[in-house]
Order: structure tokens, then C-alpha cells, then sequence
């Protein structure tokens, strides 16, 4: 598959070497953060919240193999499927540093951390255990994407089956994860696997917020016959830019304006009274936007 086709690991080969750096730091302290949340809180408990992490969790329970390592050894396969399907050197570089990583933390804090906190263990609830697991797994996991990474294991299952089969990827991840899921259940019980949904959840909660921003713009679009008037209120008021569009309504047939206008969620009360001095027979509607940005917003950075 060639590389331009595919946004997440897409890459310019002239960003240079500083680049290749900060993208690798970035990978490094990502797979970090993940690993601890799933050897300090997951581990302990048994918490299978699917994935290569959930299904090492479940051999290592019959093997004794640690899982870090079984987590490596599953991701062998998948690396070389990856690398022919999913970005070739540039998948097979910034997954590989990830799956290594993981891997190393994983049984490094196992084997060393873990046992200090036995005698002061962090949390002795199963709860707190599987709601911090998801959220700290979570934001490395968003972090590792951030950059264009991967942490390998079902996400990259999932970008095969959505790549050759179309279906999409929240439908790939449910698919593969909740089999490992169902699956603790034959070895941990119900009250285990029950933990482990919810870990799932949180985890991808927080990957999606670290990896896309929170939501704290609003995206207005205006239809009006006072378009001078409204964008004039919009720009000087609120300091947003406006675009206009020249509609028709395919009802009436008349000319309208369309206005779009993207804004902060505390200048949404403003925007409402301004439109209702402008043009009280406007007809507007209010969604989310995930992130703006550009002049007025969030800079636009590489990294």
C-alpha cells in the first residue's frame, strides 16, 4: 500500500532528522505511561480489557511466560502483515520502538515494582485499579498516536480488516477485543471480564481525548438575509472570522446567505444575542468541533 494513502503513518522524508527524533521521544514516553498503567494496575488483577495486552494476560496465567514478552512475541506476526500492508519502514519503525518498549516496561515493572507494592500497594480495589488502567493506558496509548505511531497488537487487526474489508474500525476493535474478553471469562470468571469492559472503555476514552484535543469549539452556521450585518457583529464582537456562501432555498426558491463561523463554547450565549440583534429571523445551527486550528485558534505544528 503505498504510503500517501495512509494518513497514520503518513510521512515527509523531508521533516529531517530533528523530527525523526522528537517523533521517537515522543513514541518512547507514550509506550512508557501505557505499560505502566497495564503492569501496575491491569496485571495485578487480571484485568483483561482485550487486545495482545489482555490475551498475554490470559497465557501467562497457564504458561508462566511473563507478559511482556508474550506481548512481543504476538506482535512479531502482525509487524511483518504490517509492514507490507500498513506503511512498510515507516509502520515497521515507529510500531517496532513502541511493541519494544512496552514490552521492556512491562516485565521490567513487574518484576521490580510491583513486588514494592505489595507491602503499600497503590490500590487494593479492583475498581480503582480498572478505572485508572484504562485512563493511564489511555493517554499513552493517544500519545503514541498523536505522532503517527502505533502500539501495534489489534490496532493494527483492526486497520486490516478496515483496509480489506471496509469495515469500519470502531466495528474492527469491538470485534477482535471483545473475543479476548469473552475469552477471560473462561479463565477469571464474569466479575473479571466485567472489569476488563470497562477498562476497554476508559482506555478509549482517554486515547480519543489525548489523541484529538477536547471539544471546546462550536461551529455556527447561519442562514440570513443580513449577512453585512451578522458577519460584521461576529467579526468585530466576538474577533471570529467568517466565511459566506450565496444559497438558495430549495422551498421558497428565494436567495439566502449561509454564514460559517467556528467559535469558543463560552462565546455561544454572546453569539445567540448578537444574531438576535443582527437578525432576529435568522436561522442558525450550533454543532461540535473536535479541534480548530489556525489564526485565532490552536497553532498548526508538525508534532
Amino acid at each position: 500500500m503505498p504510503m500517501n494513502s495512509n494518513p497514520l503513518f503518513m510521512f515527509k522524508e523531508n521533516l529531517g532528522v530533528g523530527y525523526l527524533i522528537n517523533v521517537v521521544i515522543i513514541i518512547i514516553v507514550g509506550s512508557t505511561i501505557s505499560a505502566l498503567g497495564y503492569s501496575l494496575f491491569q496485571i495485578p488483577f487480571n484485568i483483561v480489557a482485550g487486545g495482545i495486552g489482555g490475551l498475554s494476560i490470559i497465557l501467562n496465567h497457564y504458561s508462566g511466560i511473563t507478559e511482556g514478552i508474550l506481548y512481543f512475541i504476538f506482535n512479531i506476526p502482525l509487524l511483518i502483515i504490517g509492514f507490507k500492508n500498513l506503511g512498510r519502514w515507516y509502520f515497521l519503525i515507529f510500531t517496532a520502538i513502541s511493541v519494544v518498549v512496552f514490552s521492556l516496561v512491562t516485565d521490567v515493572s513487574v518484576r521490580y515494582i510491583v513486588p514494592l507494592l505489595i507491602e503499600s500497594p497503590l490500590t487494593e480495589n479492583m475498581l480503582l485499579s480498572t478505572i485508572y488502567g484504562g485512563l493511564i493506558g489511555g493517554v499513552g496509548g493517544g500519545i503514541v498516536m498523536r505522532v503517527g505511531g502505533s502500539t501495534g497488537g489489534t490496532n493494527v487487526l483492526a486497520k486490516l480488516v478496515h483496509q480489506k474489508f471496509g469495515f469500519p474500525m470502531s466495528q474492527s476493535y469491538l470485534i477482535t477485543d471483545s473475543l479476548i474478553i469473552f475469552a477471560s471469562v473462561l479463565v477469571f470468571g464474569w466479575d473479571v471480564a466485567l472489569h476488563g469492559l470497562l477498562c476497554l472503555f476508559l482506555n478509549g476514552l482517554a486515547s480519543d481525548f489525548v489523541f484529538e484535543g477536547p471539544s471546546v469549539i462550536k461551529v455556527a452556521t447561519i442562514i440570513t438575509d443580513k449577512p453585512e450585518k451578522v458577519a460584521d457583529l461576529l467579526m468585530h464582537e466576538l474577533n471570529r472570522g467568517v466565511s459566506s456562501w450565496e444559497i438558495k432555498g430549495l422551498y421558497t426558491g428565494e436567495k439566502h446567505y449561509m454564514l460559517y463561523c467556528a467559535i469558543y463554547r463560552s462565546q455561544i450565549i454572546m453569539l445567540k444575542h448578537l444574531l438576535s440583534k443582527a437578525d432576529d429571523k435568522a436561522f442558525v445551527v450550533i454543532g461540535d468541533g473536535r479541534q480548530a486550528l489556525g489564526e485565532g485558534f490552536i497553532p498548526i505544528k508538525k508534532v
